[in-house]
């Protein structure tokens, strides 16, 4: 039997644009069913779509209100296309791209390492091989361009954010926040516990594909001596 879901509520958001609710928590399944509506829509493409923007339990689709005739309502018309050719839709889910980002951790690149061992009961090795040895979900975008809130941390990693966030973290700094871990994409003020550090390039505005990580994608981090 497949698992129930609440029904997906389908409200306009703003003049041009929908928003689909899969729910209202963050955790994997909801953001699961989020992506999953994402890649189907992104393949169908209709000639009104601007632009899909998931976030943890909702999507919201922009749409290109010319796009219609002028005795049409778009946002219904468009509304009306979801729920046919998405919501009443099943199928086997799209494989999300695997990626391996490398990290150095703890030291200078990681100076809340400690911390965040002494928080969890644990000794810093033990940090770093239950951070690294979980698969993460890129549920969503956003702080920064680039940056992936990562779903997917081992519970007893969670630690709050600290009270004063620093001026200034570098940027590839990798970071726990909560229940989440993330990356930082580019050098600026933030807030949470870092961990450790990667070279990669998370976004390049003259890229194509400006991000490096994409919502959905699926992460694993690799722990490393040095950043080549």
């Amino acid at each position: 039997m497949a698992p129930s879901h609440p029904p997906t509520a389908i409200e306009t958001l703003g003049e041009d644009a929908l928003l689909l609710r899969f729910g209202d928590g963050i955790d994997v399944a909801t953001n699961a069913r989020v992506h999953a509506a994402a890649t189907r829509i992104a393949a169908l493409r209709p000639p009104w779509l601007r632009d899909i923007v998931p976030a943890y339990a909702s999507l919201a689709l922009f749409v290109a209100l010319d796009a219609f005739p002028p005795t049409t309502d778009a946002l219904v018309a468009a509304e009306r296309w979801v729920r046919q050719q998405v919501l009443d839709q099943t199928g086997a889910d799209a494989q999300p791209r695997r990626l391996e980002i490398q990290v150095v951790y703890g030291g200078a690149d990681g100076p809340d390492l400690a911390a965040v061992a002494a928080h969890a009961g644990l000794s810093a090795g033990d940090v770093v091989e239950r951070h690294a040895s979980a698969d993460y979900t890129v549920a969503m975008l956003g702080f920064a361009p680039g940056f992936p809130y990562l779903l997917g941390l081992d519970p007893t990693l969670a630690m709050p954010r600290l009270q004063t966030p620093r001026t200034r973290v570098a940027a590839g700094s990798v970071g726990i926040g909560g229940a989440q871990t993330g990356i930082y994409p580019r050098p600026g003020p933030g807030g949470w516990r870092i961990i450790g550090r990667t070279n990669a390039r998370l976004f390049d505005a003259r890229s194509d594909q400006p991000s490096l990580l994409l919502p959905g994608d699926r992460v694993r981090f690799v722990p490393v001596d040095a950043l080549s």
